[in-house]
């Protein structure tokens, strides 16, 4: 995940819990408990190509 990609986790920190952190701080989040940003080893089954296609254009 990217620093770009860090901003709409950082907005819902900020809504969900009322707490304003920077990207560095979101980006150290999951390394603390010892989470990972990981992406899935495959891709789903029932996977809508359309779909995915117009999600990715936004």
């Amino acid at each position: 995940m990217s620093v770009v990609d860090l901003g709409p986790v950082q907005a819902v920190i900020d809504r969900r819990f009322r707490v304003t952190v920077s990207v560095t701080i979101v980006w150290r989040l999951p390394k603390r408990p010892g989470w990972s940003w990981q992406a899935p080893t495959r891709r789903a089954l029932e996977r809508d190509e359309q779909a995915v296609d117009l999600s990715e254009r936004r």
